[in-house]
């Protein structure tokens, strides 16, 4: 790609001649809409007869629908797509396909098949650059070890890159983000701070190191999800992308009707977050995501601004959330370390009543 790449100083990344994030108004996970806006947009929808066979639809905010097939399978089925939260054709597609194949993950599934989903400005884009995009989504599915079977084209005023992903668990295996039980562990598989460096990067304020963390932090595959379908005292699981961990985390405490008591100092963040949190590297997303559910949400006086960003910092193919009885805890911490999840760790627990969050420090 030595074409798109302007020359810069060595500690910084290097920058496309064309940058994509400029054609877009959000991206990544932060394109979301809001919690509180979806809830709005979706208050008045019509019920619909649903079949026997459909395991997990819209009722929890689940990460995917799942359909039994027999009783041996039952078909995991997502979408995700988005603008592009990185300059990087190639990145950009490769963090969008990662993103999307992680809510098969989350269920407890294992990937089959994708579907490509792609609205480009054609005539703004290179051709060049859009097959970049399309190669970065290729060299992930096929980590996966999946194909790109076909998929849907448009020529778009943003450009817009993302999967239909395919999976497979046996039914009584699906993980679901509605099962978790009081006195559960709660254990997150990544660090936080996607949305924080995405920001900075933006701004020509993220240096080489931080663009690398970055991008290994989401273009890493959440290959753990398929071994924790296993184990059974593992209660609940989803995966922490756009509304931010407390967002994903009040999912998992209504659909089991409890709590959850958070322990912000055992948050693992990615390098540099607190430094550039601090120089005001925050996105709008993160507080947009904080009207929408704050007031289910209780921190202790000594939890700062900062640390609350912190907390609903959208982010992009994030890490896996998992309930969990104490006694497996450490059984699932092993798991991550073994598949190179290096910062996985027990952030909090699942307490009775209330649907709401405690943040302690």
């Amino acid at each position: 790609m030595s074409d798109l790449i302007e020359a810069v100083e060595p500690d910084q990344p290097a920058q496309p001649a064309i940058r994509l994030t400029s054609f877009s108004h959000g991206g990544g996970c932060g394109c979301k809409i809001a919690p509180g806006v979806l809830a709005q947009i979706l208050k008045n929808s019509n019920g619909f007869p649903v079949p026997k066979e459909l395991m997990v639809g819209i009722e929890t905010a689940d990460d995917a629908a799942v359909y039994k097939l027999n009783d041996e399978q039952a078909l995991i089925a997502t979408t995700d797509f988005f603008m592009p939260i990185v300059d990087d054709p190639y990145d950009f597609g490769r963090i969008a396909a990662a993103n999307a194949i992680s809510d098969v993950y989350a269920m407890g599934g294992t990937p089959i098949m994708a579907l490509a989903l792609v609205g480009m400005p054609i005539d703004k884009l290179p051709l060049e650059v859009i097959g970049k995009i399309l190669l970065g989504g290729e060299s992930i599915c096929a980590e996966a070890g999946i194909p790109i079977a076909g998929g849907h084209t448009i020529d778009s005023v943003e450009p817009i890159y993302g999967l239909v992903v395919l999976g497979l668990v046996h039914p009584s295996k699906v993980k679901r983000n509605a099962g978790a039980k009081a006195g559960d562990k709660l254990i997150l598989g990544k660090p936080l701070g996607v949305g924080i460096l995405s920001a900075a990067l933006k701004k020509g304020a993220l240096d080489a190191a931080g663009y690398k963390a970055l991008i290994d932090n989401i273009t890493k595959l959440n290959k753990p999800g398929r071994s924790l379908s296993d184990l059974a005292g593992v209660n609940a699981l989803t995966d922490v992308t756009g509304f931010g961990l407390l967002g994903h985390l009040l999912e998992l405490a209504r659909g089991a009707g409890l709590s959850a008591r958070l322990d912000m100092n055992a948050i693992p963040l990615l390098p540099q977050v607190l430094q550039l949190a601090e120089q005001g590297n925050i996105t709008g997303a993160s507080g947009r995501n904080w009207s929408s559910y704050g007031h289910d949400v209780s921190l202790a006086a000594t939890i700062t601004s900062l640390q609350r960003s912190l907390l609903t910092d959208p982010q992009t193919s994030g890490g896996l959330l998992v309930s969990c009885d104490p006694g497996t805890a450490e059984q699932v911490l092993e798991l991550f370390r073994r598949e190179g999840f290096a910062d996985a760790a027990v952030i909090g627990e699942m307490t009775l009543s209330g649907n709401v969050v405690q943040v302690v420090a």
